[in-house]
């Protein structure tokens, strides 16, 4: 592996992916990883639905249905956790810093997906939110074999990624002892970044390195070890509400809806004009030569439409109150 600069050096002498002394076929390494999956909620068997394939369809349905429903409530356990998370976060992103994913396999999907709903619904740059996976670009499609046991390779991307104390980087592992997550996490925590971690299981290796631990157990899975299913629903609840709740708090929304939106499309500008007309009162036409008067930004054109100041007027106003509609509103009235 290329190591771009000293700061990604690895902090131990490796063979391959993997310490010398963690070979994967040294017998004694497979008999620790066995015992510890063994202790791991996520990889326990459950015999209480009896054999699966011999149910109906519509059991089927209901079985999976009332297992997933367990992942609402013990995210809710959680709250304490996330919304310290939350407001980690958005004080990361006041300072301009970026919200960065870790993860291997679905949860490293999970993290990339996230990233790249922000810029359209937000209004994001692009480099604000970024997903990083084990295996890189392919993994997203297809599965890069051992690519998550690479202790060192997050670190790398983090380096070249030019972490600093100012971002978060949240590490994503059902199982909570992802190396790939780990080695991530344990490079971040060194630069001084934020660190957060999102794990199904309790006491995890991942929450143990991280400074936010957000450990929410649902229990076995439908189907024993397949962990895209309750702990991916788990994962994707949860880091919609990191960046849900952190844009809130930055004001990329007001009284419920999005408004940091530009149009960049027919359906977009369509959703603009209806956000404008709805939260002032006024007209379609109206709407839109707001809309073309702040070149297409809902934030300005409701701050103009609801106030009468002109757009120049009304940018001072939104760049001074640092985004923040209600607070621009406030400063012209």
């Amino acid at each position: 592996m290329a190591l771009p600069c000293s700061r990604c050096a690895p902090t131990h002498l490796t063979k391959g992916s993997y310490t010398v002394s963690d070979d994967p076929r040294s017998s004694d390494r497979l008999s620790a990883l066995i015992g510890q999956l063994a202790r791991l909620d996520t990889e326990a068997a459950t015999t209480e639905r009896g054999d699966l394939d011999l149910q109906s369809t519509v059991e089927l349905v209901r079985l999976m249905n009332a297992e997933d429903q367990r992942v609402p409530a013990a995210v809710a356990e959680r709250a304490a956790d996330i919304a310290r998370a939350v407001d980690g976060i958005t004080e990361c992103f006041r300072r301009g810093g970026r919200l960065i994913y870790i993860g291997a396999g679905t949860a490293g999907r999970i993290g990339v997906l996230d990233a790249s709903e922000c810029p359209p619904t937000f209004g994001t740059d692009p480099s604000m939110v970024i997903g990083l996976i084990a295996g890189g670009e392919r993994a997203v499609r297809s599965a890069v074999e051992n690519a998550e046991d690479d202790r060192d390779a997050a670190g790398v991307s983090l380096c070249e990624l030019g972490l600093t104390e100012r971002d978060t980087v949240v590490g994503i592992s059902a199982s909570g002892r992802t190396p790939y997550v780990i080695g991530g996490l344990e490079y971040a925590r060194g630069i001084g970044a934020l660190t957060v971690a999102i794990a199904s299981n309790s006491d995890s290796a991942i929450g143990a390195v991280a400074e936010i631990p957000i450990e929410i157990v649902t229990g076995p899975e439908f189907i024993s070890g397949s962990t895209r299913l309750k702990s991916g629903t788990t994962q994707k609840l949860v880091v919609n509400m990191l960046t849900t709740l952190s844009m809130i708090r930055l004001g990329k929304t007001y009284r419920g809806v999005m408004v940091d939106l530009v149009a960049t499309n027919e359906k977009l500008h369509a959703r603009s004009i209806r956000t404008v007309a709805e939260l002032t009162g006024v007209g379609v036409d109206e709407a839109d030569a707001a809309l073309r008067a702040a070149d297409g930004s809902v934030k300005l054109a409701l701050l103009m439409t609801i106030t009468g100041a002109e757009a120049s007027r009304a940018r001072d106003a939104l760049a001074a109150a640092d985004g923040i509609l209600r607070e621009a509103i406030a400063s012209l009235s």
